[in-house]
């Protein structure tokens, strides 16, 4: 490794939707980049750019100085490191991969230590943000690992993405955007809920937008109230989970009416619900924080709220008729 933490070599394996523009912009950077992917066709393009296109994950951990990898699962992951060709039997002991991809947080852990034992370092740096961000360079990078090697992959991150958060030790990038995604995700449905219930009531979606870009409903709740309320401290009422439960229990009567399906809705109002016997009914919406959290610190409650019953039925047996 030179003095600057610039990587000779760069090996990267995962030529999708992600990763074809994220390995474009390294070779058009100027680094020295071999590349491959499972899927031959994928590498067809890269045959016209400076780069070394392998013939498989040995030839490319013969090739590199480090590592990086953007696959779409930690079944990929492992298969390119230690299946048949894989790049371990070539990497240099010492050379740091770099997982650039979503996969699963114990197989993530498991893969730094076979990582290990064959003497390779390893970092977890997956990105938030989507193929435009990757095509022009403005992905936010969410990296976990020792200081040292996240600073040896700078280099490569500063050419990827316009943000680089170091999360904490192996494994919290990937944790925290797992989190991430599955806020997205959620939110998906959710927004997807209001605009059908706006549609089933008959009103105009462009009004109702107008609305939402006026009120945490639409701006998020989450970089909103939360860091004003709960997060600073402060669960006095500005409105209290008693009228949540009050104005969730009116939609949901109201969406039934018209046939609207609203299942987060109804879930949610079974956490409302529970404001009451947990003594937070009076404070703020915020301190639904807290009460999840009450909900984490109690093994029946915690066990309930993944149960295929649901937690409504096992929270009444547990705590009484609360939703009636």
């Amino acid at each position: 490794m030179s003095g600057d933490q610039t990587p000779k070599k760069i090996g990267f394996i995962g030529l999708g939707v992600m990763g074809a523009p994220m390995a474009r912009r390294l070779i058009e950077a100027g680094f020295s980049v071999a590349v491959f992917d499972m899927a031959h066709t994928a590498m067809n393009m890269f045959q016209r750019l400076d780069c070394r296109v392998c013939e498989s994950p040995r030839d490319v951990g013969q090739y590199a100085d480090l590592l990086v990898l953007m696959l779409p699962n930690s079944d990929h992951v492992r298969a390119v490191l230690f299946g048949k060709d894989g790049a371990v039997e070539t990497l240099q002991q010492g050379s740091l991969v770099v997982d650039m991809g979503t996969g699963d947080a114990d197989q993530c852990i498991n893969i730094l230590h076979d990582l290990q034992s064959a003497s390779l370092r390893y970092i977890d740096a997956p990105v938030c943000r989507g193929k435009m961000e990757a095509e022009t360079g403005e992905l936010l990078i969410l990296a976990g690992g020792a200081e040292t090697d996240i600073a040896e992959a700078r280099s490569i991150f500063d050419q990827l993405g316009e943000t680089t958060i170091h999360v904490g030790e192996v494994g919290s990038g990937l944790r925290l955007k797992l989190v991430n995604n599955y806020l997205s995700m959620v939110h998906m449905v959710l927004a997807a809920e209001g605009l059908n219930f706006v549609a089933k009531l008959g009103i105009d979606r462009n009004v109702a937008m107008q609305v939402f870009a006026e009120t945490p409903a639409g701006k998020g709740q989450l970089l909103t109230n939360y860091p004003r309320k709960v997060l600073a401290g402060d669960l006095v009422a500005d409105f209290p989970l008693r009228m949540g439960l009050k104005d969730i229990s009116l939609a949901l009567k109201l969406g039934a009416a018209v046939g609207a399906p609203l299942l987060l809705g109804a879930v949610a109002r079974e956490l409302y619900a529970l404001a009451q016997p947990l003594g937070r009914s009076e404070q703020d919406c915020t301190a639904m924080l807290m009460l999840l959290k009450d909900i984490s610190e109690d093994r029946e409650l915690r066990a309930s709220s993944t149960a295929v019953a649901g937690p409504q039925k096992i929270y009444e047996q547990k705590i009484g008729k609360v939703l009636q």
